[in-house]
């Protein structure tokens, strides 16, 4: 063997440090996924969507409520959640954020992106951890902004009839932070929704169906099934988080946020099982 063709070999030792090791794998993948998130404009609108909804509706209704205050019975006086009215704009919001973890990983599995993304870094678990870190870390702060300033901007319309309050109020603090946590959760559930689809009209038309259309159908359902099924519903779990008082027809706060999170939990187990199994 000559001196150049011994120089040459790699060494066992120099090709196993050549490797990337597991521990870097998911920092790469969240590089990855954060530059594809900010330099996709459908991201920007999105999101911008989420806060204008949950702010201006929220502002809406509160508006809607003062003007008509005069002539409410006392009964809805009484039961008025100066909170949850203030948040009733996430009704909408979390349709936008929820079409946005949609499009994180279906708009690839469109373009045939998703086939350089998994020859890129092959372990499709770790790609999919990316991409629920980066985007759940993005949807809980643009959720928890949105939040506070309609929270804010709600109560400073209600205070007009003295009848606002404030994040020192008993379980207010823990109802706007409730409402910040649902917002990204349902972003969460979309990009979950998306990966076990993989096309984005099946995912978005599961994600209405599961938030808007299936507790109308509980609704219709004679008592006490429509209760009963309805508060184990994602948009029922979510006025749970957001509301001060207590509803007999929705489940306790904490009892909702484990619940929702065990949807989140299941739709992801059948996501990270699908994406491993399945060709690109």
């Amino acid at each position: 063997m000559t001196p150049q063709a011994t120089s040459a070999a790699p060494t066992p030792a120099a090709a196993v440090t050549s490797r990337p090791s597991h521990g870097s794998l998911l920092p790469a993948a969240m590089r990855s996924e954060w530059t594809k998130l900010r330099s996709v404009r459908s991201t920007v609108w999105s999101l911008v969507a989420t806060f204008a909804i949950t702010v201006g509706l929220g502002s809406l209704l509160c508006f809607a409520f003062v003007s008509r205050y005069d002539h409410l019975d006392v009964r809805e006086r009484l039961t008025f959640d100066a909170t949850a009215q203030s948040l009733r704009g996430l009704f909408l919001a979390q349709l936008a954020i929820g079409v946005l973890g949609v499009l994180i990983i279906s708009s690839e599995y469109t373009t045939g992106l998703i086939r350089s993304t998994f020859a890129s870094m092959p372990q499709r678990r770790t790609v999919l951890a990316g991409k629920v870190i980066v985007f759940g870390v993005v949807a809980a702060v643009v959720g928890t902004a949105s939040v506070f300033v309609a929270f804010f901007t709600g109560q400073a319309i209600l205070q007009s009839k003295h009848i606002n309050v404030s994040l020192g109020d008993p379980h207010v603090l823990r109802a706007v932070f409730g409402a910040g946590a649902y917002l990204a959760i349902v972003g969460l559930l979309g990009l979950a929704l998306a990966t076990i689809f993989r096309r984005t009209a099946g995912a978005i038309a599961t994600l209405f169906g599961l938030v808007l259309v299936f507790p109308l159908l509980a609704r219709a359902l004679p008592s006490p099934w429509n209760t009963n099924i309805s508060k184990y519903l994602p948009s029922q779990l979510g006025a749970a988080m957001f509301s001060v008082r207590t509803d007999s027809d929705l489940l306790s706060p904490g009892v909702a946020l484990i619940v929702v999170i065990a949807w989140l939990a299941a739709a992801f187990t059948l996501a990270t099982i699908l994406i491993s199994r399945r060709d690109a």
